[in-house]
C-alpha cells in the first residue's frame, strides 16, 4: 500500500510543488489537496491519509489550530507534519506543542522532504532533532514551568526510562538506542511506549519537548 499525503497550504505553487516531489516516489500517493487548515477534518475523515503535510501560517485556520481540531476530533489520526518557511519560527513551536510530529522546510531539498514524510510516518525517531532543540531553546522557556516539572517528576520514569527518552531527544531510532544501551529493539520499543504513557504523549516529538520543558534535558 503507499504511503498516502494530504497537502494544506494557501499558496498552489506550494502545493504543486509538494505534490511534485512527493509523487516522484512510487511508494507515495498525495490523495488530497486543501487551501486552509479550515478544511482539513472533513478530508482527513474523507481521504484517511497516513500524514498530513500543512503550512503552520494560513488565513482561516492556522496550522496551530488545525493540528488540535484533528487531534481533538478524528479517531486514529494521521501523522501531522507542519511547513513552514522560517525554522526558528514561534509558530512551529506551538504546532508541536499541539500535537504535531514534526516540521518541514518550504526551500527543503527534495530527498529532505521524502525523507521527513516517511520518518513521520514510520514514527521511530525524532524528525530533524537539532531544529527541535534550537526551537526549544529559543521558545520553551516561555512554555516550561513549574507545572511540567511537576508533571515530569510524577511521570517517575525510570532510570533506564531517562536513558532512553535523552537518547530519543538525540534523534536516535530505536535500533539506535538499542545498539547504545545493548539491549534489544523490542526491549527499546517497551521503553518508549512506557515513557509515552507515563507523561501522556502522543508520540517521541512531545515527548522530547516535555523533556526540554520541564528541565530532564536541557535544550542549551
Amino acid at each position: 500500500m503507499p504511503l498516502t499525503i494530504l497537502l494544506v497550504d494557501d499558496e498552489p505553487l506550494v502545493r504543486a510543488g509538494l505534490r511534485a516531489v512527493l509523487e516522484a516516489q512510487p511508494d507515495i500517493e498525495v490523495v488530497g489537496e486543501a487551501a486552509d487548515g479550515a478544511a482539513v477534518i472533513p478530508l482527513v475523515r474523507q481521504l484517511r491519509p497516513d500524514v498530513v503535510a500543512m503550512d503552520v501560517r494560513m488565513p482561516l485556520m492556522d496550522g496551530i489550530e488545525a493540528t488540535r481540531a484533528v487531534l481533538r476530533t478524528v479517531p486514529d489520526p494521521p501523522k501531522i507534519v507542519v511547513v513552514t518557511t522560517f525554522e526558528n519560527d514561534d509558530y512551529v513551536y506551538g504546532a508541536l506543542r499541539a500535537g504535531a510530529d514534526g516540521f518541514l522546510l518550504k526551500r527543503a531539498r527534495p530527498a529532505e522532504i521524502v525523507h521527513a514524510v516517511r520518518l513521520v510516518a514510520e514514527g521511530d525517531s525524532l524528525l530533524f532533532p537539532a531544529a527541535v532543540r534550537q526551537l526549544a531553546a529559543s521558545f520553551g522557556q516561555d512554555h516550561g514551568n513549574a507545572e511540567a516539572r511537576t508533571a515530569m517528576e510524577r511521570a517517575a520514569l525510570t532510570g533506564r526510562e531517562g536513558e532512553v527518552l535523552r537518547l530519543m531527544a538525540r534523534g536516535l531510532s530505536n535500533a539506535e538506542i538499542a545498539a547504545r544501551l545493548v539491549v534489544g529493539t523490542e526491549t527499546v520499543k517497551s521503553h518508549v511506549s512506557s515513557v509515552l504513557a507515563k507523561l501522556g504523549a502522543r508520540d517521541r516529538t512531545q515527548a522530547v519537548i516535555a523533556a526540554y520543558e520541564s528541565g530532564f534535558v536541557s535544550p542549551g
